[in-house]
């Protein structure tokens, strides 16, 4: 006997959209293409990298995020990894419902051809949805789109043959071409009322709790459910491995986990809240931390991605996790029999494995707000934290780490005096360099000191060749990253560090 699945709603052409007897792991991308017959949305790398898959979705804005009434949010989204009943009380756009009904095109289309923005025409797609989510998100808001901006947000989409000039004009002229604007108040009620609605009685093979307390019960209850969130990493279990998922628990409908919350000491980010919120909170407080946010993959990927998800799934090569360890953040687990707080990087015990129970769930990421940061490309004063981030990648946007380094430095009269580093990239988990830290600590902060340092961490962890990097070229990166952290704490900023290869000599 076939289980019962939960029907998913969703709006399309302002219209209710109810599907039944949806398996729990089907992805967005094949249900539109091998379910709706929708095929304009193609079907590329299956892991959220080319962007060729990527449609819009729009859901209510969280009561904390607009005070002033339910705000809508347009996000870009790669679907090939994204699961269908995961949409459940959104609204939904794939590039089929951009034309008005007369056959007029959206801005977001005239400007790619006014552009002549598409070549072979497979990418032409996914860049279209990425820039109705822009359109939306900042020409209808009466926000211009500057070369940056655009740059920024088309990071999850990659063109193979007629390169980035047109598309990026194309974003630009988009706001020079006449309006397209959507119902929004209608599509507000529509919303309110799937979300008001009751779930589904029947047991669902999707469970999609919308209270904490409704998810503890179920992960007590159903400790072989699958944990999903974004599903940017589980969705390539789907469509990769083949891997088949009977039971999914989806915890990103539940209220609480979706907040950030300012407390005096730390800001709390919820484990369901997308690696774009997160970022964006850490950001606000930190803004150094910007680029490095920026590069976490495309915006596609940011926008379903959760926090949380990055830091539970555990890989060694996370970018999340070096930079929480350096800010010395905590996680609070969660069961139906209370909660654990502990530091992050005590969550780990081996490649990709926890001490999470099976009952348990990761709730929260504690982040400690930061002491007054150094003047900006200047040097780091006495009692001011001096926090550098670094990414080394084969590719500038939109790609894995082969080393992450973080350094969190606070200096006292010239020595240091608080210093926490988390490295990704160099060792089974991500890690934290205990004993670089305990060599630099109470030490001046001089050139001698960052090049010993730079050894010592050189030392410190036995990375592994892969297909990203060699263990000796992730050693090497170490040590200089260390050294280059002590040239920007000296105000070279002005000095363009890109321009130097990592071996540490002039390119």
């Amino acid at each position: 006997m076939q289980a019962k699945t939960k029907t998913i709603r969703f709006i399309r052409r302002g219209q209710l959209v109810a599907l039944d007897n949806v398996p729990p792991d089907r992805t967005l991308l094949e249900l539109l293409r091998e379910d709706l017959g929708q095929v304009g949305t193609k079907e590329g790398c299956g892991e959220g990298d080319c962007g060729a898959c990527t449609v819009v979705l729009a859901e209510l804005a969280p009561a904390s995020a607009a005070p002033g009434g339910p705000a809508l949010r347009y996000r870009a989204i790669n679907s090939c990894i994204r699961l269908a009943h995961s949409i459940d009380g959104m609204a939904l756009w794939t590039v089929e419902d951009l034309a008005g009904a007369d056959g007029a095109l959206h801005p977001a289309q005239e400007a790619m051809v006014r552009s002549h923005g598409s070549q072979c025409g497979f990418c032409t797609p996914g860049f279209v949805m990425s820039l109705f989510g822009m359109y939306q998100n900042h020409v209808a808001r009466g926000e211009s789109i500057t070369r940056e901006l655009a740059q920024e947000e088309l990071s999850g989409n990659l063109c193979r043959c007629t390169g980035y000039r047109p598309i990026l004009d194309a974003a630009q002229q988009m706001a020079r071409l006449p309006a397209a604007p959507i119902d929004e108040k209608r599509l507000r009620s529509q919303l309110q009322s799937l979300a008001e609605d009751e779930p589904a009685a029947a047991p669902p093979t999707y469970l999609a709790p919308r209270t904490l307390a409704e998810l503890l019960a179920l992960r007590a209850a159903h400790p072989q459910a699958q944990i999903v969130a974004g599903c940017t990493d589980v969705g390539l279990w789907v469509t990769k491995m083949h891997m088949r998922l009977p039971l999914v628990l989806d915890v990103t409908r539940v209220a609480e986990l979706q907040r950030i919350e300012h407390y005096d000491n730390h800001i709390a980010i919820g484990a369901a809240a997308t690696l774009t919120d997160a970022f964006a909170a850490l950001v606000a407080e930190r803004p150094q931390l910007k680029t490095f946010a920026d590069r976490f993959a495309g915006l596609p990927v940011r926008n379903s991605g959760t926090l949380g998800g990055n830091v539970a799934n555990g890989s060694p090569i996370g970018d999340s996790m070096p930079l929480l360890i350096a800010l010395n953040a905590h996680i609070v687990l969660m069961s139906a029999r209370g909660h654990r707080d502990m530091p992050l990087e005590a969550f780990y015990t081996g490649y990709r494995k926890t001490v999470l129970a099976p009952d348990e769930v990761l709730a929260w990421i504690k982040v400690p707000r930061p002491l007054s940061p150094s003047p900006a490309g200047g040097r780091p004063g006495c009692g001011q934290e001096f926090l550098r981030a670094y990414k080394i990648s084969k590719r500038y946007d939109d790609d894995i780490s082969a080393v992450c380094l973080v350094v969190n430095l606070v200096l006292d009269h010239g020595k240091v005096a608080r210093i926490s580093i988390g490295a990704g990239g160099v060792a089974a988990t991500p890690a934290r360099a205990v004993r670089t830290q305990a060599f630099l600590l109470g030490r001046p902060w001089t050139q001698d000191t960052a090049a010993e340092a730079a050894t010592l961490l050189r030392a410190e962890f036995q990375p592994i060749s892969d297909m990203r990097a060699s263990a000796g070229y992730r050693s090497a990166v170490l040590g200089n990253l260390m050294q280059r952290c002590w040239l920007e704490s000296q105000g070279m900023d002005g000095i363009n560090l890109e321009r130097f290869d990592l071996e540490g000599s002039a390119a």
